[in-house]
C-alpha cells in the first residue's frame, strides 16, 4: 500500500513542474532550466545523507515517515506559494526529501525480505502502476480545481504515506550478511559500484531521454499528435508490469548482472530502431522493446545494486536512484539540444547514451572477473 501511495505522490507532482511554472508562475526560460537542475542536484545531496542515516541506527520505517512529513510541507506550500524564489527554496528542501521515498522504500523492501527475493520486483510494479494511472488522474485534478488542487491533494497523500509508515512492521534484525549464493547472484561487478553507476547513468539517461522526447518526435518528425504519444507511452508503462514480475522471478535464479547486460543490449536495439522510424505504428510496436529495457534495467537494476553491497542496502539503492536523477538532467539538457538539431535526435543521442552504458557494464564485468584471477 505504502508503494503505491509513493508512486502516486511521485506521479501527481513531477511530469508537470514544468507546467506549472511555465503556466502559473509565468518563469523566463532560464529559470525553468536552473530550476530543473538545481532542484535534482538537491534531491541527489538529500537522498545520499537519508541513505547514510538509514544504513545505521536509524530504523527506515523513520526515514519513510519524514519523506513524508517533508512533502506535507513542501507540496503544501507548493498548492499556495508563487513567487519563484520560494518556490525554489521549498524544492531544495522540502520537496528533495520527499525524493528519498522511493529509495529506502525498496532498501526497507530489501531488508524485511532478508536477501533478493520478488519483494522488490513487487514494490517497483506497484510504483509502476501508480504511473500509469497517476498523470490522467492528476491532468483531471488541474482541469477541475487548479495548481491549488493538485497540489493540495500531493500534500495530503504525503500525509498518508507518513501514517502508512508508522504503521509498517519493524524488521526482526538488521541485515548482516547475505548467503553465499548472494555473491553468485550479484554476477562478476561487486568491487565496481563506480563503473556500474556511470554505466547506469548513461543507460537511465537514455530512458528519461528517450519518454521526454517522444511527444516531441511524434508530433514534429512523425506527424502524430500528442494522443499518439500518450498512447504509446501508456502502452509502454502497461507492458512493464507483468514483465518486472518475470525478470524479477529470474533475477532470483539466474546472475543479476547478466539481465542488466541483456537489458543494456535491447536498449541498444531499440533506440537504434527508433532513430529508423517513419511512422507512428512502429513507434508502437517497438514499445515492448522499450518495457524490456524498463524492466531489466530499472526493476532488476535496483536489486543488481543492492546485491553489491548487501550489508547497505539504503546506500545501494540511494546512488541507484541518484543515477537516474543525474541522468535525468543530462538527458535534459540533449532535449535542449535536439530542439536546434531536430526531434530524431533525441534517440541519435539516446542511442550513443546505451552505447555507453554498455561499453561500461562490459567494462565493470571484465574488471571484476580480473580481479578475481
Amino acid at each position: 500500500m505504502v508503494s503505491v501511495v509513493v508512486g502516486v505522490v511521485g506521479a501527481f507532482a513531477l511530469p508537470f513542474h514544468s507546467l506549472f511554472l511555465t503556466s502559473e508562475v509565468g518563469v523566463t526560460p532560464f529559470q525553468l532550466g536552473f530550476f530543473l537542475i538545481v532542484s535534482p542536484a538537491a534531491s541527489v545531496v538529500a537522498s545520499t545523507v537519508m541513505g547514510r542515516f538509514s544504513d545505521g541506527r536509524v530504523q527506515r520505517r523513520y526515514l519513510l515517515v519524514m519523506g513524508g512529513i517533508a512533502g506535507v510541507i513542501g507540496y503544501g506550500l507548493f498548492a499556495v506559494l508563487r513567487d519563484y524564489w520560494l518556490l525554489l527554496g521549498t524544492s531544495i528542501v522540502f520537496v528533495a526529501m520527499t525524493s528519498s521515498l522511493l529509495p529506502q522504500l525498496f532498501a526497507y523492501g530489501r531488508q524485511i525480505s532478508l536477501g533478493p527475493s520478488m519483494v522488490v520486483s513487487v514494490l517497483r510494479t506497484l510504483v509502476s502502476v501508480a504511473w500509469v494511472a497517476g498523470p490522467p488522474l492528476a491532468a483531471l485534478l488541474v482541469a477541475k480545481t487548479g495548481w491549488v488542487g493538485l497540489f493540495g491533494a500531493t500534500a495530503v497523500l504525503s500525509g498518508v504515506v507518513a501514517v502508512l509508515a508508522l504503521l509498517l512492521p519493524v524488521p526482526v534484525a538488521e541485515q548482516q550478511e547475505e548467503p553465499a549464493t548472494e555473491e553468485e547472484a550479484a554476477g562478476p561487478v561487486r568491487g565496481t559500484m563506480t563503473i556500474v553507476s556511470a554505466a547506469f547513468t548513461f543507460l537511465q539517461g537514455s530512458v528519461s531521454l528517450a519518454v521526454g522526447g517522444l511527444p516531441l518526435f511524434v508530433t514534429a518528425e512523425l506527424g502524430g499528435t500528442a494522443g499518439d504519444a500518450g498512447l504509446a507511452m501508456g502502452l509502454c508503462a502497461a507492458l512493464e508490469i507483468p514483465l518486472i514480475l518475470w525478470f524479477g522471478s529470474l533475477a532470483n535464479r539466474m546472475s543479476q548482472y547478466r539481465l542488466v547486460l541483456v537489458g543494456a543490449a535491447v536498449s541498444l536495439s531499440y533506440h537504434g530502431l527508433m532513430v529508423l522510424t517513419d511512422s507512428v505504428w512502429q513507434v508502437m510496436s517497438l514499445q515492448i522493446l522499450h518495457a524490456t529495457v524498463i524492466s531489466l534495467i530499472m526493476g532488476v537494476g535496483i536489486t543488481y545494486f543492492q546485491s553489491l553491497a548487501p550489508t547497505r542496502p539504503g546506500h545501494a539503492t540511494t546512488i541507484f536512484s541518484n543515477t537516474q536523477i543525474v541522468g535525468g538532467m543530462i538527458a535534459g539538457a540533449l532535449i535542449g539540444v535536439a530542439q536546434g538539431l531536430g526531434f530524431r535526435w533525441v534517440y541519435g543521442f539516446s542511442l550513443m547514451m546505451c552505447v555507453c552504458g554498455l561499453v561500461l557494464v562490459l567494462v565493470a564485468g571484465w574488471v571484476s572477473g580480473s580481479s578475481k584471477r
